[in-house]
């Protein structure tokens, strides 16, 4: 079976950081991209940073720039998402997602991730 687990989520200050973590199963990891996407209330799904498993080759979207480092650890089939001085425009519902990829290059387009994990919440407050 398929998954992809998403956890460290939690209720963070503003200016704080958090670690986010997908570990994957079920499939084979180093082919794939894997992606953080980010649901915010009432606001479409946007895909905030992904890395390719084989080649290490990353994204950010502007919005996390700076602040957001994504990494992977292939032995234990893990991405992680370390969060830095987060934002209130930083809540949401995180979700990652797999996509099988040979390409270097990243981001893909959101249909073609054929995994999804099930998120986890993110909230900052002031």
């Amino acid at each position: 079976e398929v998954q992809l687990q998403a956890s460290g989520g939690g209720l963070v200050q503003t200016g704080r950081s958090l670690r986010l973590s997908c570990a994957a199963s079920g499939f084979t990891f180093d082919d794939k991209v894997i992606s953080w996407f980010r649901q915010a209330p009432g606001k479409e799904r946007e895909g905030i940073s992904c890395i390719s498993i084989r080649f290490a080759s990353t994204y950010y979207a502007d919005s996390v720039k700076g602040r957001f480092i994504i990494s992977r650890d292939n032995d234990k089939n893990m991405v992680y998402l370390q969060m830095r001085n987060l934002k209130s425009e930083d809540t949401g519902v995180y979700y990652c997602a797999g996509a099988s990829s040979q390409s270097v290059y990243v981001p893909l387009p959101r249909a073609h991730y054929e995994y999804w994990g099930q998120g986890t919440q993110v909230t900052v407050s002031s």
